[in-house]
């Protein structure tokens, strides 16, 4: 841990000058309180950092939880060890990709009965907050149960006892980022007609009290339901994928989900504040957290050990240390297929931005977040999809 000012505490060993800059003017914001903390993955961000956790009072700012709301990661332990599946992965793989539609914008044809019932509840809940999210995305019923691209992913893994898990990360999709931008606009816009100055014109901010702000925060609980739902309506299909595979049913012995984009309200150093946690999950003591590799690197599920000075955080994965141009300039197929060793994966240029060399060692992530969380269980792939 290492205070950079007043209101800003970083956790990060590997970090570059530029991400520390950004945190730095967020933290000269005068409504945060107490501060700004960095994560072990901390890297430049749209006007917010990716892995920090910013503590508000009485303004939210939309970028700081991010354009895909709600994203986050869903595992579920099966009863099955790795050494009672069968040979031939690679079919396992492609009936998942089948079955859960990737890539920005691939979505479904026609929604599956659970699909159907958890749209009906967003859709009431969205009658209820006061906006149609067709507004935003014509088709958003058909988004629930799709993947994404970057770095969202379907996985299967075995822990250090072979144990077999099923795990995934995406979020709000399309509808969500387009509640986002919309409200990061909107903020852009209120503090241009107001003439207030900004580090960043990406930090623009809600006060809390406008209609703007109340309108936002119903959009963006909405967004994060909707991320919650989509995981869960993946994961239906994913366990169906697998008990197919293996030829018999599925029980879930443990299930974890959690949000990393995202605001709540929360009590911290005495006094009530927005939290957005922007690549940070939630690591009060004794929550339930998961922090994912690069793909092809380990996981973990992890506890909480509700750390104050962290606000109650960790880190939500690896962290970029390439950007996605530059990976793509830097490394090569053949050094894809090394790091991809031994996992079953789809063997294309398109995931160069995402070879495991782009991202923070994660071993050096976990080693910072030592104080933060405790590891449970340690996950290694045995198979990766991925979007386009």
């Amino acid at each position: 841990m290492q205070q950079i000012n007043e209101r800003l505490i970083n956790w990060a060993s590997l970090i570059e000058d530029e991400t520390l800059q950004q945190a730095e003017k967020a933290s000269r914001l005068p409504f945060i309180h107490p501060h700004i903390a960095l994560m072990p993955d901390a890297h430049l961000g749209k006007g917010a950092t990716v892995g920090s956790v910013i503590p508000t009072r009485g303004a939210l700012i939309p970028a700081a939880v991010g354009v895909d709301i709600g994203c986050g990661m869903a595992a579920v332990r099966t009863q099955y060890h790795r050494d009672e599946l069968r040979p031939g992965l690679t079919g396992l793989r492609t009936s998942i990709e089948r079955a859960v539609p990737l890539s920005a914008g691939s979505y479904n044809t026609a929604l599956t009965a659970s699909a159907r019932v958890r749209v009906e509840r967003l859709a009431a809940e969205a009658e209820r907050a006061g906006f149609d999210p067709a507004s935003y995305a014509k088709n958003w019923d058909l988004q629930l149960g799709t993947l994404g691209s970057g770095n969202h992913f379907i996985e299967v893994c075995h822990d250090e006892n072979g144990r077999v898990w099923l795990f995934l990360h995406s979020g709000s999709r399309g509808v969500g980022n387009k509640i986002a931008a919309h409200h990061i606009r909107v903020a852009q816009e209120l503090i241009t007609r107001r003439g207030i100055t900004l580090p960043d014109r990406d930090l623009a901010y809600l006060e809390e009290g406008t209609a703007e702000f109340d309108a936002y925060l119903r959009e963006l609980r909405w967004a994060q339901n909707f991320a919650l739902a989509n995981r869960d309506e993946m994961m239906d299909r994913v366990i169906e994928c697998f008990g197919r595979f293996v030829g018999g049913p599925v029980q879930e012995r443990e299930r974890v989900q959690c949000h990393h984009n995202y605001t709540e309200q929360e009590t911290h150093f005495g006094e009530q504040v927005w939290l957005s946690r922007k690549g940070a999950i939630n690591a009060a003591r004794g929550v339930p957290g998961l922090i994912p590799g690069s793909m092809g690197d380990a996981s973990y599920v992890v506890v909480g050990k509700g750390n104050g000075m962290a606000l109650n955080s960790s880190p939500h994965g690896a962290g970029r240390a390439f950007s996605r141009t530059k990976a793509r300039k830097t490394f090569t197929r053949e050094q894809l297929r090394t790091a991809m060793k031994g996992i079953e994966f789809r063997d294309t240029d398109a995931f160069l931005d995402e070879i495991p060399q782009a991202y923070k060692p994660i071993d050096v992530v976990m080693r910072d977040a030592a104080d933060l969380v405790s590891i449970r269980h340690t996950l290694r792939q045995l198979v990766n999809v991925k979007g386009d």
